[in-house]
């Protein structure tokens, strides 16, 4: 499958579901060979499957990204398989409320639990750090690499109910800014996408409500959601030479929602 990222090697993690395994198939399309990282086994199977059948190149690795020997042993499983490392997504990511035994819901500052506060920085800011700890060497030694993560709009401003959520992706927006600056001139790029409102599992809840459905959606200057394919999209763009001044850069997904 000849196209913009053929012979790279891309690292994808949460690419069992949503705008995971959409940006993991984009790439596999394009030409890349993808290696899907996500703690859902069954999930980045299904992915690693999808890629095959539409032709494309794939394995899975497992990871926990809270857990550096996983982050660790996931970018050598790559390179160890693939013999590089091009491009990296690191999309892993938790919203409030969610994940096995969590308490949190939607509640204000004071009333978050201090485990449910670490469990979703841990993932969605330790998770971002530990994975380019362990991708930017290696793409040093290559001379060239590029980068994005995951924040969101919540990483631009504040939303009620969601502390440790916007926390966490003001974080990696901080994160990625000074990584861009620290090797701008080493060959490698990063930059972080920040979606909307996206129909994906983590957003389904919502949508599945349709007095919640409708107050997201009247909140969108386009008057609908996005798509998990037009943040792939946008991760592409970024991690193809097409971008290659670009880094350091915040790339809104939102139909405009912060245009208002």
């Amino acid at each position: 499958m000849a196209g913009t990222f053929d012979t790279q090697v891309t690292l994808i993690t949460g690419a069992s579901s949503g705008i995971g395994r959409a940006t993991a198939l984009h790439f596999a399309a394009n030409g890349a060979t993808v290696m899907v990282a996500d703690s859902n086994v069954d999930g980045g199977e299904e992915t690693v499957t999808a890629i095959k059948e539409a032709g494309g190149e794939a394995s899975f690795v497992h990871v926990d990204v809270t857990q550096e020997s996983e982050v660790e042993a996931m970018v050598a499983r790559t390179v160890e398989t693939y013999g590089r490392l091009d491009c990296a997504f690191n999309n892993a990511g938790i919203a409030s409320g969610r994940g096995a035994g969590s308490t949190s819901g939607r509640r204000l500052t004071h009333e978050f639990s201090e485990e449910d506060f670490d469990r979703i920085i841990n993932v969605n800011l330790k998770g971002v750090w530990l994975s380019m700890k362990h991708e930017i060497p290696q793409m040093l030694e290559q001379g060239k690499g590029a980068i994005v993560n995951t924040a969101s709009v919540a990483g631009l401003i504040g939303l009620v109910n969601a502390t440790s959520y916007v926390a966490s992706k003001h974080g990696v927006v901080g994160l990625t800014k000074t990584a861009a600056l620290e090797y701008a001139q080493q060959g490698i790029r990063v930059n972080c996408v920040c979606p909307g409102y996206i129909e994906t599992p983590m957003t389904a809840a919502g949508l599945a409500d349709p007095v919640r459905s409708a107050s997201m959606i009247s909140r969108e200057p386009m008057g609908r959601v996005g798509t998990p394919q037009e943040v792939a999209e946008t991760v592409a763009w970024l991690s193809s030479d097409a971008a290659s001044f670009v880094t350091g850069h915040t790339m809104v997904v939102d139909g405009g929602y912060l245009a208002q």
